[in-house]
């Protein structure tokens, strides 16, 4: 199935806030009290996925809901419930660095056992492991550059100059066979998986929403530049040594040669781009906006937060030898 562009279909909610806004994008229904949001857990399934319907919004939308509820007053607050709590929750919950040095020199040196999940796919993953990780990171790749784009307006001289340039490869330097989205989109159909936008919704873990959610949160408010242009240095720093190990994994298993060539891609796109990052986008940021230092380390200490989240539950399923999806179709389809 080919991504046609149109709009995704609403999910299936997963407890009383997603579906109050879920019926709310409907028309129908009250949205959830101030109370509601306060109760619910914040990294659960049903929190975070009212939160990225919210979201959703500002990207392609849903099938069959008006674009002016982008806007509307009562989500926006909705989701200012939401967004709060999640905020004080990544502020509490990811360790705290107050100068980016310190928050970046994990991220320089790479492990000599490392155990992560691109670890575990290279060594060990079969190609059902390979298919779930794909069908769950969609959500992200199918969507990538897009909220680091929001920070454009919100930067000048030397940082934008830069951020644009990184941006320009990742949407394929002009050519639409080229954007990196395109070129999961293409990794998918060499992996036997739907393409289409949005499709393994219903399918992600609660851990993957979190890692989407976060960039979404980061990317559409001004205060949190900072915290996006750390999120996006966190991205480019630690994709190109993941993204060999995940070629190796798609040699290894036979996953297809445009599902290798997304991570080779990657490995020297990334390279490069994280040297622009550092010295260019980061370094001109904080050139014009010092008091932003912190802000810039707390967006990184929050990418690690909830990617070790979602590592951690990818991996304690699979080495369980159960599916890390939650919709039995998916599971069947993966398997």
């Amino acid at each position: 199935m080919e991504d046609t562009g149109k709009e995704p279909l609403l999910p299936a909610p997963r407890g009383p806030l997603s579906t109050a806004v879920a019926n709310h994008l409907r028309g129908i229904g009250p949205l959830p009290h101030d109370e509601e949001v306060a109760a619910a857990p914040v990294y659960g399934d049903d929190f975070q996925l009212a939160l990225y319907l919210c979201y959703e919004l500002h990207y392609r939308g849903f099938a069959g809901v008006p674009a002016d509820l982008e806007w509307d007053p009562d989500l926006l607050r909705t989701r200012g419930a939401l967004e709060r709590r999640f905020l004080a929750a990544l502020r509490a919950d990811a360790r705290r660095h107050d100068r980016l040095d310190d928050a970046l020199a994990g991220l320089l040196v790479e492990p000599v056992d490392g155990t992560g999940v691109s670890h575990f796919l290279r060594d060990k993953g079969e190609l059902w492991h390979l298919r779930e990780y794909a069908a769950q990171r969609s959500l992200y790749h199918l969507k990538e550059a897009d909220p680091h784009a929001w920070v454009l307006p919100r930067l000048w001289g030397r940082a934008k100059a830069a951020m644009a340039a990184v941006e320009f490869d990742e949407y394929g330097g002009g050519r639409g066979d080229r954007v990196h989205a395109r070129l999961f989109a293409d990794l998918m159909r060499d992996l036997d998986l739907d393409p289409t936008y949005g499709r393994y919704l219903d399918a992600a873990c609660a851990e993957l929403l979190v890692t989407v959610n976060l960039m979404s949160l980061f990317g559409l408010h001004r205060s949190l530049r900072g915290a996006l242009v750390g999120h996006f240095a966190t991205v480019e720093i630690t994709s190109s040594p993941g993204s060999r190990r995940l070629a190796e994994a798609m040699r290894r298993t036979g996953a297809g040669p445009a599902a290798v060539h997304f991570y080779d891609e990657h490995v020297e796109a990334d390279a490069v781009h994280e040297q622009v990052v550092r010295h260019d986008v980061i370094g001109g940021l904080l050139e014009e906006e010092p008091q932003l230092e912190a802000d810039i380390a707390f967006g990184v200490d929050a990418t690690v937060f909830v990617e070790d989240r979602l590592g951690d539950r990818l991996l304690a399923d699979w080495r369980a030898g159960r599916s890390s999806l939650r919709t039995a179709r998916d599971r069947e389809f993966t398997s």
